[in-house]
């Protein structure tokens, strides 16, 4: 561990970071749980479990590094798709995670936020996330988003209906621009104005976002590893962040 008084570069796990350079907010597409079963010959609610096991070690890590906001993609709304028990097995976790680790969660002064329409899901889960959030409601270290029953396509068109809605209470004035787009968003202003990805994670060696910020990542930079999510260590976790240091964002511009 690296001790309270942080310089501005520090060696952690043998690998050189820069705290100047430290993205803000990193997004993760955590994919693989199911190959990973497959691998090791076990059912998919223990990859799934193996999965949760990596997400607490990432959680941990992105508030050791001092990471200001991490967003997991956990559930989309696709994966109702899935067979019941498997989705029934995907909230069991989920209700395991928040109960288990709650409070080192709020020890750590993490903050969790869910982004999407958790309303429908199970009552003992919102249950257990909703307490969740009360808790570390006034904590002001990492800010973990867990996206659940998310998808970006239904997050615009919300977006839009609700903009539409206030216009017509007199609340708004047309015309629209990306601003107002913005706030309207689940990372907008009823989650605190979630700032953009900088860094988005892809784990299992698929190349694409399936649904995920698909607003939000303009400018997001993209790292892809074909590691499996239950395998995905805090190691790799870093070794991606120094990457990301050392890449030029230009933002569309030059420098």
């Amino acid at each position: 561990m690296f001790v309270a008084a942080r310089a501005a570069t520090f060696v952690y796990v043998n690998r050189m970071l820069d705290f100047d350079k430290m993205p803000v907010h990193v997004a993760v597409i955590m994919d693989g749980n199911g190959r990973w079963a497959k691998k090791h010959k076990v059912n998919r609610f223990s990859g799934h479990n193996a999965g949760m096991e990596s997400m607490k070690e990432i959680v941990r890590r992105a508030s050791d590094l001092g990471i200001k906001y991490l967003t997991v993609y956990a559930f989309s709304t696709e994966n109702w798709k899935r067979t019941d028990e498997e989705v029934s097995g995907i909230f069991k976790l989920l209700v395991k995670f928040v109960k288990l680790d709650l409070d080192e969660l709020h020890e750590q002064n993490v903050k969790v936020m869910t982004l999407g329409d958790y309303s429908v899901i199970p009552e003992g889960a919102k249950k257990s996330l909703e307490k969740t959030m009360e808790k570390t409601g006034e904590n002001t270290g990492l800010q973990f988003n867990i996206a659940l029953n998310y998808g970006s396509r239904n997050e615009i068109v919300r977006a839009i209906n609700n903009i539409i809605s206030d216009e017509k209470k007199g609340k708004l004035d047309f015309p629209v621009s990306e601003e107002m787009v913005t706030k309207y968003l689940y990372t907008g202003d009823e989650n605190g104005n979630i700032p953009d990805p900088d860094l988005i994670i892809r784990t299992s060696g698929e190349e694409r976002l399936s649904n995920f910020l698909l607003w939000q990542c303009a400018y997001s930079e993209f790292a892809f590893t074909s590691t499996l999510w239950p395998d995905f260590t805090p190691e790799e976790f870093e070794e991606i962040i120094e990457k990301y240091q050392n890449r030029d964002r230009r933002f569309g511009g030059r420098k």
